[in-house]
């Protein structure tokens, strides 16, 4: 298996272990942050809003972050990103452990670590085929994917425990500090290949990365999809803090439980995406049609136990689509414009993210969270039954 042969290479074997340790503190984060906006207002608006906040820069920054992953060496780039996101995490645990902190800090801390993030992610997607070859890129992803997932299942509920015993204040810490160990990993390594001088201006190297994906069927097709899942149902930082405390009424602990869940089905989906090595745009359709099915489930107000199975099939339909997209896209796309299509794959990915968290939000709020999930749920497979039917000819 390609996966098992990656971590047999040393440089990249401690890239995906410090990557490991990263992503677990950041999930423990994002359980605590979802936590404390509640503790603070008692909304899920107000939680969506904060979720819009941590997504808006994705609007901004995913396309430029592109050219800047073609033009300049990654491993530099993310640096400066991972650095700062460390700094910010370190600093708003700070403000908790002090008891200074107020919702205005909240959603600031989420805009600029959204920035940040939004310039992280095309820049590591690249830098991800740099390290592993453009030949054992499926395997990089299977594996990077399983990392992520199981970083996904674990970090929640040690996150929902360090919360019930210690607060959430420790949990921003101990994220400022998972970031050291690929810090490190990133100083010791050198610079990749850049694209050469004389390059075209910003706005050109832009818009080719758009005409492609618009001029490719297979990749318009896959980021389609992606961008409907993204919008309607893959909202679960928004709807699993308010469905855990707001609709179910559970401890953190119980958050942390349910958020682990999510984790659980993403983290099967990933492996079977291992076994299997080959993207497969049914498995991308077939995750939206289940994401949308859950959220319809969830309409009909189930227990505690009911509720955390079906976000564990809600894990699983969001990692088959999203390690089937992302791998079909980086096989599809030729090297020189890999940064500039993965940041228009992540436009669509993030970019929803404002209104997709907002809207899961204030239709909590409004409706309760059994009809709010399941209005989300109808329109996302509508959405996805009029986009499969009008371009799976040409894709």
């Amino acid at each position: 298996m390609l996966a098992l042969a990656l971590l047999k290479d040393p440089l990249y074997r401690a890239y995906w272990l410090s990557l490991f340790a990263s992503q677990l503190g950041t999930w423990m984060q994002s359980a605590a942050q979802g936590w404390l906006v509640l503790l603070l207002t008692g909304s899920a608006e107000r939680l969506g809003l904060v979720v819009a906040f941590q997504f808006l820069p994705s609007l901004l920054l995913s396309l430029p972050a592109g050219v800047l992953a073609d033009r300049y060496p990654r491993r530099r780039l993310l640096l400066f990103t991972q650095g700062g996101m460390a700094l910010l995490a370190f600093l708003m645990g700070l403000l908790v452990l002090l008891g200074w902190v107020r919702y205005g800090h909240v959603l600031a801390f989420a805009l600029l670590y959204g920035a940040l993030n939004a310039l992280d992610l095309p820049v590591r997607q690249a830098y991800t085929v740099e390290l592993a070859g453009r030949e054992r890129y499926p395997g990089a992803i299977a594996l990077n994917s399983f990392g992520f997932n199981l970083s996904r299942l674990l970090g929640p509920a040690l996150g929902g425990v360090l919360i019930a015993r210690y607060g959430v204040g420790v949990a921003f810490l101990l994220n400022a500090l998972s970031f050291l160990p690929l810090l490190l990993v990133l100083f010791r390594r050198e610079d990749g290949k850049v694209m050469e001088e004389g390059h075209p201006s910003f706005r050109s190297q832009v818009l080719e990365g758009l005409r492609y994906v618009w001029e490719t069927p297979r990749v318009r097709f896959v980021v389609g999809v992606v961008f409907l899942t993204s919008l309607f149902v893959m909202n679960f930082q928004t709807l699993v803090p308010a469905y855990a405390r707001l609709a179910l009424g559970l401890s953190a602990a119980g958050y942390g439980a349910l958020l682990s869940a999510v984790g659980l089905g993403a983290l099967a989906a990933a492996l079977g995406m291992a076994l299997r090595g080959r993207p497969s745009l049914a498995w991308v359709v077939g995750g939206g049609v289940l994401l949308g099915l859950v959220h319809l489930a969830l309409a009909l107000r189930p227990t505690a136990t009911g509720a955390a199975l079906l976000f564990a099939l809600g894990g699983f339909g969001m990692i088959s689509v999203l390690i089937n997209a992302n791998t079909a896209v980086q096989l599809e796309v030729p090297d020189r414009l890999r940064g500039r299509v993965m940041s228009v794959y992540s436009l669509f990915l993030l970019g929803t993210g404002p209104l997709g968290a907002y809207l899961t939000g204030a239709l909590f709020d409004a409706l309760g969270g059994g009809k709010a999930a399941g209005v989300l749920g109808g329109l996302a497979l509508l959405a996805l039954f009029l986009w499969v039917r009008a371009a799976t000819p040409r894709a």
